[in-house]
């Protein structure tokens, strides 16, 4: 069994294939249902954010896991796997885990060093073990690149060198506008993102907020919060939308809506310069908007193209070494308890060695006392033991080298040992969750 990871992101796909790709919560567990149904994948996590679309998967070999993986995506997306392959990108084994683990970090994301992604990859793993297609590899695999995610915000200051994607496009909107201090906004959507939205307009001085959503519960729980926290807020439902827009300054679109919320109809209406911002992935906002004379559209795919290759000097680079060696530990521990099953299984040939010469023993000699047969058995144990001490520590010490499968397979071949199958795996994914 070997991890495989297979995906678009916004580094390898552009926003329409991105739209495509997208998986929403009620697509999720019919997807991870038919990852899990595939004949090479064992175990599956999904993750779909605003600028990527990832599989984990553990799967019994590299190209027929990849053809699965690929097939899913591609079906769900409506495309040919030959017309999805170039967008695809690919990590396998311990590429697969230094991926995952820069992607908790934020280091992969389109504002590098966001931390919405730590939350969103711990939503996805919540998802996958609920539905049971995270097994004991994908558990201790997760919950270390969670873990890894935190250390890089909490040592590193990598939240410094980006926000958010909304924080940029809120950016973005401001200087269009000249500032957002007395302005009005319209947020369409009331999940994370849209609260976050939301704290990200009152810190700036917004004087009211708007909050339009199809669930008029969740959008008045929003409106409430932001009213609490000191600044105008009211809900109201999509379908006052059109005229919401004729008063915003500034619309923030976030929804999870497979169809556009925003048309050009709509804002073609409105008689005042308008700023929106489309952050949802399906997008929410008519493509046209962008022509309309007075409008200025800041997008998923604007704000990637002003944002490519925008790093931020030493945090970044202390992020990724503290990621590089956290995949050095998780895979050597991983390389570890890999040989752990043929340490085992020497140490019990050993023993079956002795018990079978200490029955040859007592056959020829059948007068022998009893306390003198027990004294023999406990002194050719302590030689036995005492011999295979060094190597079998040296040669858990080596197996979490590079090179470390050669030794255990050194070890099998000499003295013809047949570990447990499955056990090696299991032992492996109980060493990432090591804290």
């Amino acid at each position: 069994m070997s991890l495989l990871a297979v995906g678009l992101s916004h580094r390898t796909a552009p926003l329409a294939v991105l739209e495509r790709a997208a998986v929403g919560a009620d697509d999720l567990p019919k997807l991870l249902d038919e990852l899990l149904g595939r004949e090479n994948v064992a175990e599956a996590l999904l993750l779909s954010t605003c600028n990527r679309v990832e599989v984990y998967a553990v799967v019994d070999s590299f190209h027929g896991g990849l053809a699965d993986v690929s097939a899913v995506l591609a079906r769900h997306g409506g495309w040919d796997v030959d017309d999805l392959a170039g967008h695809l990108v690919v990590h396998y084994e311990g590429s697969a885990v230094e991926h995952l683990f820069l992607v908790a970090s934020g280091m992969d994301s389109m504002v590098v060093g966001e931390a919405q992604i730590l939350g969103q990859l711990r939503a996805a793993y919540a998802t996958a073990r609920e539905l049971g297609t995270a097994g004991r590899v994908l558990h201790g695999l997760a919950q270390q690149a969670l873990r890894v995610g935190k250390r890089a915000h909490a040592e590193t200051g990598i939240d410094a060198a980006g926000a958010s994607v909304v924080s940029e496009a809120l950016a973005d909107g401001a200087l269009a506008l000249g500032g957002l201090r007395g302005r009005r906004a319209l947020i369409v959507g009331a999940g994370s993102l849209a609260a976050l939205t939301a704290a990200e307009l009152r810190r700036s001085g917004i004087a009211e907020i708007v909050i339009a959503n199809r669930t008029a519960a969740t959008a008045n729980r929003l409106a409430g919060t932001v009213a609490a926290a000191g600044t105008p807020a009211r809900a109201v439902g999509v379908d006052a939308v059109p005229a919401e827009l004729r008063t915003a300054d500034i619309v923030i679109t976030c929804t999870g809506a497979l169809d556009t919320v925003v048309t050009a109809s709509m804002v073609a209406a409105v008689p005042r310069p308008l700023v929106i911002c489309d952050l949802a992935l399906p997008r929410d906002v008519e493509p046209a908007v962008r022509e309309l004379p007075g409008v200025t559209l800041v997008d998923l795919e604007s704000l990637a193209v002003r944002l490519r290759g925008a790093e931020a000097g030493t945090t970044v680079e202390a992020a990724r070494t503290l990621v590089a060696a956290e995949v050095r530990r998780y895979l050597g521990l991983q390389r570890s308890a890999g040989v752990a099953p043929t340490v085992t299984a020497l140490r019990r040939h050993a023993s079956e060695v002795i018990d079978a010469e200490l029955l040859r023993l007592g056959a020829r000699l059948p007068g022998l006392p009893i306390e003198v047969r027990a004294e023999l058995s406990r002194t050719v144990h302590r030689v036995v033991d005492t011999l295979l001490h060094t190597p079998t520590v040296r040669v858990k010490q080596l197996a979490e080298g590079p090179a470390g499968s050669s030794y255990a397979e050194a070890l099998r071949e000499l003295f013809a040992l047949d570990p447990q199958p499955g056990v090696a795996l299991n032992a492996a994914a109980a060493a990432g969750r090591a804290p």
